[in-house]
């Protein structure tokens, strides 16, 4: 027998801007992000945008049209920007995806070209992915527009769809070439959408940063009145405390660890039971509580701890609690089925991140189906006693 062995290493790195203004003439950054092309032409850009977006700042399409004029020497507008749906129904199905593909083809964009994705997290994961598998990979600048996509989704590695009901099932771990924030976007955002995104700093607060939580905790009123500057403070440490997470751990996933995805295993199986009427960042409120609850009622998070974080999601607007989470199929919580779910999303054996104390996560490899029950009818029982509107 003989055998060869190849072993390499590719070394990935990618800027996060924060801005306002990115497409005023007297704004530099996206043309100086788009380098020129080996040939030192300009190169072509091509935009898409989530239609949300387009929606709420209609001057958008000519502006990157006016900015595109402006920055001619630096690159080339590559036909009109395609508007895509927003929200999760772009990734329901592969046709958006597919059109992306199609005018990369229709444009001749290249992988010395720019796409150019400016819209929310759902937007910016199916681009990502028609982005991702063209030509092995078109260079991707991320433009988000939400809360949730400026200081989570958008700043990392993954790119995706949904398929067989399930939540990310195709999809692709590409680092983008560059992401842009600009504050300027979350002003239009209505207050869903914009509290929607503080359920992820939430999140990596509790597993990684107590002076984080108590950050939160000491501004809620601040985040839910919109001070802009409290929240351009949440999405710059939240977007760090993601990128640190990356550049020290398992950015593709090989492993059976998911710590970032704290509260997700629920979340996503709700998203997916309410038909997407629950948005992602109210669903990770939710698993977020679930979770919190379990790491108590199992014994490791203390009652001080659990009473702090239930109370800052509540403050934050956040509701702790939907009916589809007591739904049941054939006798068992339709929810748990996420567990299953979550365990073959990654492979290897299920591995969930709980709670030791604030600031401190820990991860199990099971997780007892009574206790998660018991952990719902806590957070129904506590809605009916003091319901907490969440608009």
């Amino acid at each position: 027998m003989h055998s060869l062995f190849q072993q390499f290493q590719v070394r990935f790195q990618y800027p996060v801007h924060f801005t306002n203004g990115l497409f005023r003439p007297e704004n530099p950054l996206l043309a100086d992000t788009l380098r020129p092309s080996e040939s030192g032409q300009p190169p072509k850009a091509f935009f898409v945008v989530d239609g949300g977006v387009a929606a709420a700042h209609p001057q958008l399409l000519g502006q990157i049209r006016a900015y595109a004029e402006v920055y001619r020497d630096a690159f080339r507008l590559s036909g009109e920007p395609l508007v895509v749906p927003g929200g999760e129904a772009c990734k329901n199905t592969t046709e958006w995806a597919e059109r992306i593909e199609r005018a990369v083809n229709d444009h001749g964009i290249d992988r010395h070209s720019y796409m150019v994705v400016a819209g929310g997290g759902a937007v910016l994961d199916m681009a990502g992915f028609a982005a991702a598998v063209s030509h092995r990979g078109v260079r991707l600048v991320r433009v988000p527009t939400t809360v949730l996509a400026q200081n989570d989704s958008g700043v990392g590695v993954k790119n995706s769809i949904n398929a067989f009901n399930k939540k990310n099932f195709l999809g692709t771990f590409a680092p983008p070439f560059a992401v842009l924030n600009d504050f300027d976007f979350l002003v239009a955002l209505d207050d869903r959408d914009w509290r929607g995104g503080m359920a992820e700093a939430v999140k990596v607060s509790l597993i990684k940063d107590a002076a984080f939580f108590d950050f939160l905790c000491q501004n809620a009123a601040r985040l839910t009145a919109r001070d802009m500057a409290a929240m351009q403070q949440l999405i710059h440490r939240c977007a760090e405390l993601h990128l640190n997470h990356i550049a020290s751990g398992d950015p593709f996933e090989m492993g059976s660890s998911r710590p970032l995805d704290f509260g997700h295993w629920a979340a996503h199986k709700l998203e997916a039971l309410t038909g997407y009427r629950i948005r992602h960042g109210e669903a990770v409120a939710v698993g977020i509580a679930v979770d919190s609850v379990y790491s108590h009622l199992s014994g490791r998070l203390s009652a001080g701890d659990l009473e702090q974080i239930l109370l800052l999601l509540e403050h934050l607007g956040f509701d702790l609690y939907a009916p589809e989470l007591s739904v049941r199929t054939n006798g068992q919580l339709t929810v748990v089925q996420g567990l299953h779910e979550f365990r073959e999303h990654l492979g290897g054996r299920l591995t969930i991140m709980l709670l030791e104390h604030i600031g401190k996560g820990v991860e199990v490899h099971e997780m007892d189906e009574r206790l998660v029950e018991e952990s719902i009818a806590v957070l129904a029982e506590r809605v009916v006693k003091s319901p907490v509107a969440s608009g």
